[in-house]
This record gives structure tokens, C-alpha cells and sequence, in this order.
């Protein structure tokens, strides 16, 4: 038995857990002191182990088509630390790839100091900068479902400097006894999504919720404009309201009406003139007046990127969105009665058609397909993870392959890298997209291409992409942008 070749495997992965061992106080000390988010062709490694960082070099062979070396990687890493650089997003990946192919024969330090020249030696500026500015207050009105994974998403980019900051939660009291402790078991442990990534304590005297050292105050009311922020020492805040209960300006005008409110998000659409963003669609269209915006549907989210995308390259005529959708928690466990159509049957045991309003609200975020879609839905007997089907007619005739490798190259390079990502395995099923932070992920195996036919399956974690996109819409509402490196081109 030759044992040659199993002794070189073995050596090899040694040599790549070493390496990534190495990047991990690389990357939190670039994030906690230079305020640099990184990441491995779009999946953020703050807070990685080990194997979830070698996991992360793994995915690059499926979209490249190449390997990636952590030893690579590790190289950029340590050339960034000692480059003093000021805020930004460097995707370390891209850029370790991209020497490789393009850095001649200059050096790595020579190559990385023109491709991140705009934030090279920008680090005492950037002190300078979150020194004279503080931190921006979020409120979340509500803690169900979207709330405590906009929580976790939170707390866990809280340590980079200047950002959003967690400082309360708004509910109604419940009924038990110890509701802060029943809050805090819920925003610790879940089903789908898992346990909480750190510490959760309780203050029962000072209704705080610590996590991972973000206090976190417990606010009761029974009203958006019945809460003195400003006794909490919160001000100017952006109130992201997560109930569904208001969702016209009336309604969530509400919460202006407390002091220290300074902006609302909705994470529902919006009824009326509402300004429905879907981030990376329209998200430019987010002035500093505006006070109330909506952050559409989990479903909007998930479908309109990639109608953009399509309709930029192909120009879509017309077609149907059928969405097969999770069910939630406005349905019933067991058969009972419900205003809804259908919806009052057994959620765990049926499949249930029901309406959509997705495929017409794609219009409020991407105007040149009003008119042009029909959509329904379907709720199916999972807690999490849906599929939009896209079945659309285009103008130009195409192939499937040419619809994969286009997709493709828009999910790695192009303004929508954030919003749209790609899979290419036979395997997949949708626990696979649990934590999804984007917005929508094309099946590429599932695509069906004939002629002026195009059909896509875009898989999304309704919840956790949602929620990754509304922290997104947050960030510019605040101010807070940060130069992503190397730029889409």
C-alpha cells in the first residue's frame, strides 16, 4: 500500500489549518482596531474557526473554477495589518486571487498599496473621524422572528468602531413572570438558526439584556409614540419596527412622535407613498429627509436583484414569479380558524396557496418591470427557506450556459455581489441556505434555458437574508458607508 500520497493529504491540510490559525487574529485585529471588514468572495470571515475559514477557500473552486490558498490569503492578510488603513471592506480572496493572475513582478505590499490606495495610512484619520462622531442609536420596536436575527446580526458587527449600535428593544409585557429571562432564551437559543454566537446575561433590576458586551435595554409599551428614548440615553435614533403592525405614515409616523426617534424602517412594505428599498436596487433613491422608509418583503428582496440583472442583459417582456414559501407564524399549527383564505389549515401538514403581492412590488424598487410580472404563492411545511421560480420571456434568445456563466459573474463581480449569490451543485436542499446573508442564491443546475424561455429557482432564507439586507438599508440611513475593495469591474 502506497502511504506516500496519504502522508502528503495529511501534511497539506496541517499546512492550511496552520495558515488559517494564523489569519484569525489578523482579521479580528483589522476589524476591532482599523474598523476593516473582511471577507472571502462575499462571505464575511470576522469571528470564523478555522475550518469555517478553510470552508470559505473550499467555495472559491465552485464559482472560480480555481483553488484558493489559504497560504494566499494569509499573505494579504499580513501585508493589510501593518498598512494602517482606514475603514473599509477588502476581500481578501478577490484580491489574493487577482495578484496572482495580474501582480507581474512587483511585490504583494507594492500591488496592495495601489489597489487600496484610498484607504492606505488612513487609520489616524479614521480614529480622528469615530472620535468625533458617535456611534448611531438603533432601536428594535419588536422581538419575534426578523427582530432577534436583526439583533444577532447587530451585536455581532457592534466591535468594528464606528457603526450602528443595538442600545433597545420595545415589546409589550408578557404575561410570565420572568419575561427578561424568557426574552434573552430566545434571543440565545433557536431552532433554525441555531445558539446565539457569544454570551447573553440578564439585569432584571435595570431590564437589560447584555450580549457580548452590548447593553441592551428592555423597554415595555404598549404604543410607538409612548416611549421617552432620551431617559434611556438614546437619541436620534432610527426605530427599525419590526411588528408589521403599522405600515402606512400614519401608522409608523407614530414613532416620531417619541422623543429621541429621529428615522423609521419598516421591515414589511410600506402602503402608500412609502419608498419601498430593496437594497442594491434603489437604495440610491434614500435621501437624508427621509424619515419613514419600508424595506419591502423577504420575497421582493430575493427576486428583484435578479429580475435586474436578467432584464439588464436579456430584457425581460414578461413572466411569472411563483413562490414557494416557508410557512410563518401567521398561519396555524393545527386547523383553526383564520381571516385568510386557506390559511387557517394545519401549517406543519399542508401545503397552501396563497397570494403574493412580490411580483407587483418588484415595481416600486425596479420601475421597468411595472406590468410585467404575475406571481402566487405556496406555503410549504418547513419553518424556514424558500425558492422564488422565476419563469420569464426575454427579447434576446440565449443559452443556459450563457445565463449561468452571466449570473455567475454578476454574484462575484458586480454592484450586486452582496445581493445575489450563486450555487452550483446537483446536491443542495434548502437547509443548505440556513443563514444565507444574501438576498437570493441561483440554483445554476436548476436553470432551464429555451431560446427566449428563461426559468431560474433563486433559493432565499427569508429570515437571515432579510435581515442582512435591512441592516444594510440601516447603514446608509446612518451615514455609515465603507469603501469595498477591489471595486466591481
Amino acid at each position: 500500500m502506497n502511504t506516500e500520497g496519504i502522508e502528503n493529504h495529511f501534511a497539506d491540510w496541517t499546512g492550511r489549518e496552520a495558515a488559517a490559525e494564523a489569519m484569525i487574529p489578523l482579521i479580528g485585529r483589522l476589524y476591532r482596531q482599523n474598523n476593516v471588514v473582511t471577507s472571502i468572495y462575499g462571505r464575511a470571515v470576522i469571528n470564523q474557526s478555522v475550518i469555517g475559514l478553510l470552508k470559505s477557500h473550499r467555495f472559491v473552486r465552485q464559482v472560480e473554477k480555481k483553488e484558493l490558498s489559504a497560504h494566499d490569503t494569509l499573505a494579504v492578510l499580513e501585508v493589510l495589518d501593518r498598512l494602517e488603513l482606514g475603514r473599509a471592506r477588502i476581500d481578501v480572496g478577490k484580491l489574493a486571487v487577482q495578484y496572482r493572475e495580474q501582480g507581474d513582478d512587483q511585490s504583494l505590499e507594492a500591488f496592495l498599496r495601489v489597489e487600496l490606495a484610498d484607504v492606505v495610512g488612513g487609520y489616524e484619520e479614521e480614529q480622528a473621524d469615530v472620535a468625533a462622531q458617535n456611534t448611531k442609536d438603533i432601536v428594535l420596536y419588536g422581538f419575534g422572528r426578523i427582530g432577534r436575527l436583526l439583533a444577532r446580526i447587530l451585536i455581532e458587527k457592534a466591535g468594528g468602531g464606528n457603526n450602528l449600535r443595538l442600545k433597545a428593544i420595545v415589546v409589550r409585557k408578557g404575561k410570565a413572570s420572568n419575561d427578561l429571562e424568557k426574552r434573552a432564551s430566545l434571543l440565545r437559543r433557536d431552532s433554525v438558526h441555531g445558539p446565539f454566537e457569544g454570551t447573553i446575561s440578564v439585569d432584571n433590576e435595570k431590564n437589560h439584556l447584555i450580549a457580548n458586551g452590548n447593553c441592551i435595554q428592555v423597554i415595555y409599551s404598549d404604543g410607538p409614540d409612548r416611549v421617552d428614548y432620551t431617559e434611556y440615553g438614546i437619541d436620534n435614533a432610527i426605530v427599525i419596527d419590526n411588528t408589521g403592525i403599522w405600515r402606512d405614515e400614519d401608522g409608523l409616523g407614530l414613532h416620531l412622535k417619541s422623543k429621541g426617534v429621529a428615522k423609521v424602517l419598516l421591515t414589511a412594505p410600506g402602503k402608500g407613498d412609502i419608498k419601498n428599498i430593496v437594497y442594491g436596487i434603489n437604495s440610491d433613491d434614500i435621501a437624508d429627509s427621509d424619515t419613514i422608509l419600508s424595506a419591502a418583503s423577504c420575497t421582493t428582496n430575493a427576486i428583484t436583484p435578479v429580475l435586474k440583472a436578467i432584464n439588464d442583459q436579456f430584457n425581460v417582456i414578461d413572466g411569472h414569479v411563483e413562490t414557494v414559501h416557508a410557512f410563518t407564524n401567521d398561519q396555524n399549527l393545527i386547523d383553526n380558524y383564520h381571516k385568510g383564505s386557506r390559511r387557517g389549515r394545519s401549517a406543519p401538514l399542508n401545503m397552501v396557496i396563497t397570494e403574493t403581492g412580490a411580483a407587483k412590488a418588484v415595481a416600486k424598487a425596479l420601475p421597468e418591470m411595472a406590468g410585467k410580472l404575475t406571481g402566487n404563492a405556496i406555503r410549504v411545511p418547513t419553518p424556514n427557506v424558500s425558492m422564488a421560480i422565476l419563469n420569464l420571456n426575454v427579447e434576446k434568445a440565449t443559452t443556459t450556459e450563457d445565463v449561468n456563466d452571466y449570473l455567475r459573474t454578476v454574484s462575484l463581480h458586480s454592484s450586486l455581489a452582496k445581493q445575489i449569490d450563486f450555487v452550483n451543485s446537483e446536491e443542495v436542499v434548502s437547509s443548505d441556505f440556513v443563514g444565507s446573508r444574501r438576498a437570493g442564491v441561483v440554483d445554476a443546475r436548476a436553470t432551464i434555458v429555451n431560446g427566449g424561455r428563461v426559468i431560474l429557482y433563486v433559493w432565499y432564507d427569508n429570515e437571515f437574508g432579510y435581515s442582512a439586507q435591512v441592516v444594510r438599508i440601516a447603514n446608509q440611513m446612518a451615514g455609515i458607508r465603507y469603501p469595498a475593495f477591489p471595486s466591481n469591474r
